[in-house]
């Protein structure tokens, strides 16, 4: 986490200042941190806490870091210290403490002010406010704040116990410091309860060395009966003790680093970054169930024999597809799928491919019929051309509702399949040629081979194909047709939009779609609204048109069985729960 952890204390004499601060550097420590290690000058301490390899170094003194600053130091001045060390944490020539997180590389520097001047003004500008103006009531407690220039800050101050002080009592903050708004405030229960927990341990120590300095001599008494002394002598000679004087620690600001160390890090690897998805969409869901359905099926075959099934029929389920051709056909495993697939990508490419070749009156009478759940039936020889035309076109519907026969040698009924490929020889029943619920497309030899031209060179060429379409209920040019429909044709024309955003266009308008499907369905199945309702709503989703109702209804039957048992148990709990009350 780029952060600054810093510990800081309130001065009598001189007012808020820095006492220890712990930051993070993701490059090599910066000239005077930690190039001029000095070997064999003092043992390295090494522990392990939280993945962080602890280790104190004796390294090459900075001005920043030590009692002997000049002018152009960042710090403060040596004047401004304590006599006995209250504004100061570590000695003089004391190199600081640097952690190494052998994991990410990143490198944890405790001193007692930051090197770089700019951090410096960012720590001394928070340390003020946090011990003067930024306080919670009482005093002692969590606040935040900050701005976009100087950063934003947690704070959380406290009292340390000295029967030496006013009050027998000193004032001191814990602030961290990022640029990160958002983050920070993530952060703050985390924060609040390691933070409260370092405090917590600070004053347990104070308390113990107030309690005995007190049993020995108390301060209380003897004050009462000491003269008055003019206040500027008092504070004269009142000077703040260290905060290892009050706690009895030597090792406290060893103790600190880490603690601070691990709270960066920690603090840093509790919250990462993820792309959310958002919830599964109604396709997602339709493919998971069938794929749960195929696993039931496979396990029920593992464990009886497998037998020849009588029916000459095609099995069909929603979503999948099985051809029937020759017997040969049908029992042979497809070794050849990778290279079936290539042809058929040669074939249909895409829907702005087929309305090129079809036409754009022909392309809007056959998406018209694939919206409306009417029965496609293509009659080739070609069954790569067919299976190609069934991929494509099945991506203007949802995966529950696609029911695909892509070849028989017979005529199969509208409640079995929506997308049948047949044939040239089978003969289609005489009412279905006439009906307005079913679209024929004939693929047959073209009488001039310039009939249609080739438009792509490495693909198999369409030109020797002449493609008729009909139907019993032809589709009116001055129709409006589905709202959909209108967008996917504004989509395929627009030749500034590749395919592949094209195919997001048809994802989006699907899910679009789907959505008033679902609003319908709760509105109408579940609640079981009155005609007049149903109206109102349909004018509020902008589908009162027939069309529009006609496609609504047939996409409902594409809703996933997983939504609508939710739906079921979301809206009749309440009606439960109330019945039992």
């Amino acid at each position: 986490m780029n952060a600054i952890v810093a510990l800081c204390h309130f001065c009598e004499l001189h007012g808020p200042r820095t006492l220890f601060c712990t930051e993070v550097l993701h490059s090599p420590l910066p000239q005077g941190a930690g190039s001029g290690d000095i070997s064999g000058q003092n043992e390295q301490a090494e522990e392990e806490e939280g993945g962080i390899q602890m280790s104190s170094r004796i390294r090459s003194h900075s001005p920043a870091e030590g009692a002997s600053a000049d002018s152009s130091s960042p710090g403060p001045k040596k004047s401004d210290m304590c006599e006995a060390s209250g504004c100061r944490s570590l000695a003089g020539g004391h190199p600081g403490y640097v952690s190494h997180d052998k994991e990410t590389s990143i490198k944890y520097v405790s001193h007692q002010h930051p090197n770089h001047p700019q951090l410096f003004s960012i720590v001394r500008q928070a340390c003020v406010r946090s011990l003067s103006c930024e306080v919670c009531p009482g005093r002692e407690g969590p606040i935040f704040f900050g701005d976009e220039q100087h950063g934003f800050v947690f704070s959380h101050t406290f009292f340390i116990k000295d029967s030496l002080a006013r009050g027998f009592q000193r004032w001191y903050s814990i602030i961290t410091i990022m640029m990160d708004r958002i983050y920070l405030i993530n952060s703050w229960p985390f924060l609040l309860g390691k933070i409260r927990g370092i405090i917590d341990e600070l004053q347990g120590k104070a308390l113990k060395v107030f309690e005995a300095e007190q049993f020995g001599c108390p301060q209380r008494a003897q004050r009462m009966n000491t003269a008055f002394t003019p206040f500027l002598h008092q504070r004269n000679g009142n000077a703040a003790r260290s905060l290892t004087s009050l706690t009895n620690d030597e090792n406290l600001w060893a103790c600190l680093h880490t603690s601070f160390a691990w709270l960066l890090k920690a603090c840093g690897s509790r919250l990462t970054e993820k792309l959310l998805e958002g919830a599964p969409t109604e396709d997602t869901l339709v493919q998971m169930e069938k794929l749960a359905d195929l696993k039931e099926e496979s396990e029920g075959w593992d464990g009886s024999e497998e037998e020849e099934k009588p029916s000459s029929q095609p099995d069909v389920v929603e979503g999948q597809e099985l051809s029937k051709s020759s017997p040969e056909t049908s029992l042979m495993p497809d070794c050849n799928s990778w290279n079936v697939a290539h042809r058929r990508l040669s074939v249909f490419r895409s829907l702005r491919h087929m309305r090129q070749v079809l036409g754009a009156s022909a392309f809007r009478m056959l998406a018209w019929h694939v919206l409306m759940g009417n029965q496609v039936i293509w009659k080739a020889r070609d069954m790569d051309l067919v299976q190609s035309a069934f991929d494509v076109l099945r991506t203007m519907l949802p995966i529950g509702c696609v029911r695909v026969i892509p070849y028989s040698d017979q005529y199969e009924e509208a409640y079995r399949c929506n997308f049948l490929g047949l044939s040239p020889h089978v003969q289609i029943p005489p009412h279905i040629l006439s009906s307005e619920f079913a679209v024929l497309v004939e693929v047959r030899a073209a009488t001039r081979s310039s009939l249609y031209p080739t438009l792509f060179d490495d693909e198999q060429s369409l030109n020797k194909y002449e493609f008729i379409v009909t139907s019993g209920s032809p589709v009116a040019a001055d129709r409006v047709g589905p709202t959909i429909l209108n967008k996917i044709e504004a989509a395929l024309t627009n030749q500034n939009l590749s395919v592949d955003v094209v195919d997001q266009c048809l994802v989006c308008l699907k899910e679009e779609w789907m959505n008033k499907v679902k609003v319908l369905f709760k509105f109408t199945k579940v609640d079981s609204r009155p005609k007049e309702d149903t109206q109102k709503l349909l004018s509020i989703l902008g589908a009162a048109e027939e069309d529009n109702v006609k496609l609504l209804k047939f996409w409902m039957t594409g809703l996933s069985k997983t939504y609508k048992s939710h739906l079921m148990s979301t809206v009749r709990s309440p009606t439960s729960s109330e019945s039992r009350n």
